[in-house]
């Protein structure tokens, strides 16, 4: 293996995440857990040897100190992957005043990103940002409704999430490549994990059932640990010689097809703007 690297991995408690954890820090890198239960987060860190932090991105105060932790324990963040997701039945607002799925998606791994821009500039990292191919049903983004107060559907606003998170990549590669960051997203298959089990959504239950059907289960669906293949892939592999920044992935590939919007660098410029005018971030340079 090549040097170690620092790698921290947002909702790591769980799924993909804690497969990822198990697989590099088995291969010897320094792994950093995050996640928002507790239990489930020491739990993945005692089996691992990672490093562990608890979370909750539903509060951007915590996602705050997080960044601040990470950047005093460590002066070198090699892999940062925003894992984060969720997706909830109703419209329900956060502390900090914004929809729970848009800020749990979106806003929070945005935050703590920028937070961390100095470290990861200095580091050379690669930002890995976990989407999904809900993001081809998005409809047209409202960058004045981000909140989608006006018309509110759980399974739009997560489609609406993914999308941001292929625009996010976009723009953090335009703003920050030639300062060495590699950003990249991808689609982790369909993978078995508990994903969604809490919603009350009626449509989402009824395609819970379907795809927790034995035959669907054991022929279609991948198992956390193939799931997170691809995000270990891009933690260990080298950007620009295995895989080209600012690009959005699917099943190892650039994918072939996404949102049409996903496309638009004007969008996601503004989208960037966007969320630091919510965050009353200072802008960054770009």
């Amino acid at each position: 293996m090549s040097q170690p690297k620092t790698i921290v991995i947002t909702g790591a408690s769980d799924g993909i995440g804690a497969a990822a954890a198990r697989r590099l820090s088995a291969e010897g890198h320094r792994v950093v857990v995050i996640g928002r239960s507790r239990q489930k987060t020491e739990a993945v860190a005692a089996e691992t040897g990672a490093d562990h932090y608890v979370t909750d991105f539903t509060r951007l105060d915590e996602v705050r100190a997080l960044a601040a932790e990470l950047n005093s324990a460590y002066p070198r963040i090699d892999v940062l992957a925003n894992n984060a997701g969720g997706i909830f039945a109703r419209a329900g607002k956060t502390v900090d005043g914004f929809e729970q799925t848009f800020q749990i998606n979106h806003l929070a791994p945005f935050l703590l990103t920028r937070l961390l821009l100095d470290t990861l500039i200095a580091s050379r990292a690669t930002v890995i940002q976990t989407s999904s191919v809900g993001a081809r049903m998005a409809g047209k983004l409202d960058l004045d409704d981000l909140d989608l107060d006006r018309n509110f559907d759980s399974l739009r606003a997560y489609n609406a999430a993914k999308l941001e998170n292929i625009l996010f990549t976009t723009e953090l590669h335009r703003r920050y490549h030639e300062q060495g960051i590699a950003a990249v997203a991808h689609h982790p298959g369909n993978v078995q994990t508990s994903f969604g089990s809490a919603t009350d959504s009626r449509l989402i239950k009824f395609v819970i059932a379907i795809l927790s059907s034995p035959l669907v289960h054991r022929f279609l669906l991948l198992t956390p640990d193939k799931g997170a293949e691809q995000l270990v892939w891009f933690a260990r592999s080298t950007p620009g010689a295995d895989w080209t920044p600012g690009g959005y992935y699917e099943k190892g590939k650039p994918a072939k097809r996404t949102n049409p919007q996903a496309g638009d660098s004007d969008l996601a410029r503004r989208l960037w703007d966007r969320s630091e005018d919510l965050l009353g971030l200072g802008a960054a340079a770009g």
